[in-house]
């Protein structure tokens, strides 16, 4: 199958997102049309990681991420022409949409190409973004709009997915997965060497999503002991807000450098305001490791109970569940070890991508 995926931004878990299914996706000829966000990560270091056998790269100059009539209407036409001919060259047998931006461009384009064979994985409901109600409530309308364009709405979490069927927006579920050999297996072997200290990571862009703030506030009230030390792997444009004086940041390392220093964590700690399905977190747990992930929708769906980890909403809460892991450290090799079978069970790699590439066929 020619499989024509349309990402924006291409970078950060949605990059490893679409490399994933490439990777699982072998037989499959894989052309991604890519935008450019090179104060995330330049595409070209996001290319290396992909296979060459199977992929192909076409570039979308005009993509970007805020909301522009003219900026918009040129990302669209770009978009349709290149579609247009890959229809035209019988290469596309199923598009693929990545993210918000692509979903609704991706849609309007397929639909005026007449590509019936269209998939939408928002990876992150865009009508939780707006930072006041009537940005959320535009966004949501831009999705509903988009929605009677056709295509299938895949979303990649059960909370997700609720999110759309309060919208009332039709859609589907398939969680992301990861694999738990290979990566994972190598980064338990090879991890950051631990300091002694007890150790905190989290792992992704440095932006408002991911609230740094809120992570920088946990930190701080820990600054005074000796024992505690914080880890961002990433970079992005709110690195400004880490400021307490025992985080590090790891500015963007590989895939397999975040592995390990993931691996070399205590614990695993997300402050984001939403996600879709987190693919650092998966990782986490394929890494055998407790996580402590904000009550949001998609973290609240890795989490079993406390048996793997635990949800919070505010620093408080946050700073007790770090204190009692720190004094009862021998439960957290039996919380890992919970939460590699969590990731087994219900996110792994196979069961996801068999599942797209049905969707493709049909």
């Amino acid at each position: 199958m020619n499989i024509i995926h349309v990402v924006e931004p291409f970078a950060s878990g949605i990059a490893t997102f679409v490399k994933s299914l490439v990777e699982n996706l072998q037989d499959d000829l894989h052309i991604i049309i890519h935008g450019e966000r090179e104060s995330v990560m330049r595409s070209a270091d996001v290319k290396r990681y992909f296979p060459a056998s199977n992929t192909r790269f076409i570039p979308w100059p005009s993509a970007q991420r805020a909301l522009s009539v003219r900026k918009d209407t040129a990302a669209f036409w770009e978009l349709y022409t290149i579609l247009k001919q890959l229809k035209q060259q019988n290469r596309i047998d199923a598009v693929h949409l990545h993210s918000s931006k692509s979903g609704f461009l991706g849609r309007l384009a397929c639909r005026l190409a007449r590509i019936t064979t269209v998939v939408y994985t928002p990876n992150g409901a865009p009508f939780l973004v707006g930072k006041s109600r009537f940005m959320q409530y535009i966004y949501g309308s831009l999705e509903r709009f988009a929605s009677f364009l056709g295509g299938k709405t895949v979303c990649c979490s059960t909370s997700e997915w609720e999110a759309y069927h309060a919208m009332g927006i039709e859609a589907t579920c398939i969680n992301n997965g990861v694999t738990l050999e290979g990566p994972a297996a190598q980064a338990s072997a090879t991890a950051i060497p631990r300091s002694g200290r007890f150790r905190i990571v989290t792992s992704g862009r440095i932006v408002d999503q991911k609230d740094p703030a809120f992570f920088n506030a946990i930190a701080q009230y820990f600054e005074t002991f000796d024992d505690f030390e914080f880890i961002w792997v990433g970079d992005g444009e709110e690195r400004r807000r880490l400021t307490a004086r025992n985080i590090s940041v790891t500015g963007w390392v590989s895939p397999a450098a975040s592995n390990e220093y993931i691996a070399g964590a205590d614990i695993y700690l997300s402050t984001s305001h939403f996600e879709g399905m987190p693919f650092a977190v998966l990782e986490a747990l394929a890494l055998k490791k407790p996580v402590l992930v904000t009550d949001c929708i998609g973290n609240r769906d890795l989490v079993h109970g406390g048996l793997n980890g635990d949800l919070f909403r505010d620093k408080e809460e946050a700073i007790l569940k770090i204190l009692r892991y720190h004094n009862n450290r021998e439960m957290l090799s039996v919380m890992g070890e919970y939460s590699r079978q969590v990731c087994a069970q219900q996110f792994d790699v196979h069961t996801t991508f068999n599942s797209y590439r049905e969707l493709y066929k049909s």
